[in-house]
């Protein structure tokens, strides 16, 4: 991604959602199954190109409340968008069946051990197919195919999400990006990668990606079944088996615990700021036995993404285009045209 901002000449007009979203992607598909698709540069694959169009279709298919929409078998069966639907899913679904058949072969494989497929670590994959229950059990290719579906669909369009507002935050916030880039080029030292060590240094950055989660979560609804009865402060109760709805933004906004909360403020996740605050007040990963399986990971890649783009661009928004303006579906994506920032490289 960043060669590619590199060919395009400082002060061009990027829509930074696009290409992180692309490079999330790639790196989650190298992540969790060893795949180089190299989707960023290749101009068409039908795995990419199903999963953008199950994620298209799925939001909006929330936004319907017809039962032609809410009904599995009326959806697939009777709309020209449940069949593209199915279309889509099903070749997602082959994808990811071949590799974790081939996969399979490998680790059965004597000597698979000890040889990763040319890698030094077990990726998702490795581990779900070494996974076994207390009975010996391992789990089927099915299920394998659900865990490995459920991480890449969630876990590459959130974390572009989360990356593109820190950007547009920091572009909007000239300051705290320079901060932050003087800390990256502290801890990088020209280099072009970053350890496990470089990622605990990068403490200011943090700060930043933290606020900028606060003022644009990734996820902005979230959705509970209650296992027992709810009392409130004013004694009204909810029974147990109630759906209950949560918004993040609005507990992220709530001037009870956020002093100033539309102002970008990084300083408030300082440790000496957030002692006493309650840990669930900032729920952009969730909270609880149900909470975000990847937000370790997401984190470090946020921090790795801003650290490296902040080490070669300066930002700056476009103001020749309308402001972005957030749009909630099943992530906090931007409403037409795009968000756009200007990428100046730093000699």
């Amino acid at each position: 991604m960043l060669e590619k901002w590199e060919e395009l000449g400082s002060g061009s007009s990027v829509d930074v959602f696009h290409h992180l979203s692309l490079m999330t992607l790639d790196n989650m598909l190298k992540c969790a199954l060893g795949q180089n698709t190299d989707c960023q540069t290749r101009k068409s694959n039908e795995y990419i190109a199903a999963v953008h169009e199950l994620a298209q279709l799925t939001e909006k298919r929330g936004a319907h409340l017809s039962q032609y929409f809410l009904n599995d078998f009326l959806y697939i069966n009777c709309l020209p968008a449940g069949k593209r639907y199915k279309k889509a899913r099903d070749s997602a679904h082959r994808y990811s069946e071949a590799i974790i058949q081939e996969r399979r072969k490998t680790l059965d494989h004597p000597g698979s051990q000890d040889i990763h497929h040319g890698r030094k670590y077990l990726d998702f994959l490795d581990i779900l197919l070494k996974a076994k229950d207390e009975d010996g059990n391992g789990l089927t290719d099915a299920e394998i195919r659900d865990e490995v579906d459920t991480f890449v669909f969630e876990g590459h369009d959130t974390t572009a999400s989360g990356l593109a507002w820190t950007l547009y935050c920091l572009a909007r916030h000239p300051g705290h990006q320079e901060k932050c880039r003087k800390e990256a080029q502290e801890v990088l030292q020209g280099r072009t990668e970053l350890t496990w060590d470089n990622l605990s240094s990068l403490k200011y950055i943090t700060l930043c990606i933290k606020e900028s989660l606060r003022m644009y979560p990734p996820v902005q609804r979230l959705f509970r079944q209650l296992e027992k009865p709810m009392t409130f402060f004013d004694g009204r109760t909810l029974p147990q088996g109630s759906n209950v709805y949560i918004s993040v933004r609005n507990l992220h906004y709530n001037p009870h615990v956020w002093g100033n909360p539309k102002e970008f403020n990084p300083l408030r996740f300082a440790p000496e700021n957030s002692k006493n605050r309650s840990p669930y007040a900032f729920l952009p990963f969730a909270a609880g036995p149900r909470n975000c399986i990847g937000q370790h990971f997401a984190m470090n890649e946020l921090k790795t993404a801003v650290a490296l783009i902040l080490q070669r661009f300066s930002l700056t928004p476009d103001d020749t285009l309308p402001e972005p303006v957030p749009e909630i579906s099943l992530v906090t994506r931007v409403k037409p045209p795009g968000l756009f920032l200007q990428i100046t490289a730093i000699n």
